[in-house]
Formats: structure tokens, sequence, C-alpha cells
């Protein structure tokens, strides 16, 4: 087996890497509002719903809408829907400082670093709110490519950006649908399950 080339940029996941959600939050609101546990979260994720908005075809407020009204039923009414699921949006996460600090010795050392994400037209927003504007390279909206992970178009236009080959780049998500997906694109690709994998990450960068 050949050995990979040692990465030369880095493209990392925002939410479920960089940016953390307390679930605790979710769940509060689902119980205000008698919705079932995970209603939020599953109704959000479907694909039918999520991939017009993360693909650009859909405002973010036009894919809330949407949630809204799929759980216009289970909310006691349209009105109950739309405030719940206007109370959980309000929440835009937090960044985990570890991941944080990573991304910044990454880049200190030299090594260009992109947000890679299957996002709607309000990521520069949150961004801007999470203090992260700055903190990377180049940011890949998959709403502004309108394609989005895993696609292998998505890979390509992201090395692109990032300025580096794909036997060049190391991505990292907490997605395996991602992570197999890039593999196919020719990344090297490492599926994140929490600050414990950062020793493995900066050995594998070698900076």
């Amino acid at each position: 087996m050949a050995r990979r080339e040692r990465p030369t940029a880095l493209l990392v996941d925002l939410d479920g890497v960089l940016r953390r959600w307390d679930p605790e939050r979710t769940a509060a609101v689902e119980r205000r509002y008698g919705l079932p546990a995970g209603a939020l979260y599953d109704t959000a994720m479907r694909w039918s719903l999520l991939q017009p908005a993360v693909t650009g075809q859909l405002s973010h407020a036009d894919w809330l809408a949407g949630i809204a009204d799929a759980l216009a039923e289970p909310a006691g009414g349209p009105d109950r829907a739309r405030a719940a699921v206007q109370e959980w949006q309000a929440d835009r996460g937090t960044v985990d400082p570890e991941v944080l600090d990573f991304v910044r010795e990454v880049r200190a050392a030299g090594i260009r670093v992109g947000l890679a994400s299957n996002a709607t037209d309000l990521l520069d927003s949150d961004l801007a709110l999470l203090g992260l504007t700055d903190e990377v390279d180049v940011v890949v909206n998959s709403s502004k490519l309108g394609v989005p992970k895993p696609s292998k178009e998505y890979f390509q236009q992201a090395c692109l950006a990032v300025g580096a080959p794909p036997a060049q780049v190391l991505f990292v998500d907490d997605s395996d649908r991602s992570v197999r997906g890039a593999r196919v694109a020719g990344l090297s690709a490492y599926r994140w399950n929490g600050p414990a994998d950062l020793p493995y990450l900066r050995a594998a960068l070698a900076y």
C-alpha cells in the first residue's frame, strides 16, 4: 500500500467538531412545547428539508419555516411550532476551545486551514457571532457551492479553496458518511470523536 503524502492543508467540519451544541437546551424546548424527544433535530435533518437549504436553494429562514410546518401537529398548532423552532434556533452553539487552539497551532505552523461545512446562508453570520471569521483561511460552505458533502465535487472545490491537491489534504469530520466521501475523493480523512483525537491529528500533520 502506497504511503500517504504528508498533509499540507487541513479541512475541518464546523458542527460536531469546532462548534458544540448542548443537547439539553434542545430537549428543554421540546419538553416545553410537548414535542417528542429528538423531534426538532430529526425533523431539521430530514434530507428533503435540509438538502435545499444546504445547497442554496432555500434560505435559512425558509428552512426553519419548513421545520415548523412539519411540527405543527405535534406542537399543538402552527404558532406553537414556529415558537418552538425560533426558541431552538436562538442557541447558536459554542466553540470548542481545544479545537480552536489546535486550528490556531496548525495555522501558526504555516498549514492552511479551511472550514468545510454543509451549511445554510446563515453561516457567515454564525461565524461572526462565534468569533471565528478570522480563525480559518477559507470557508467552504455547501450552500454557496451548490453541492453538499459528501459529494466528490464538494471535496474537489474544497481542495481548490484551501490550495492543496486532495492527496495532501487532511479532512476531519464527525460524520462517517462525510469521511467516506472524502476518502473516495482522494483526501486523507479522520472520523472525529472528541478532543482526545488531537494528539493523533497533530502527529498526522507533523508540524
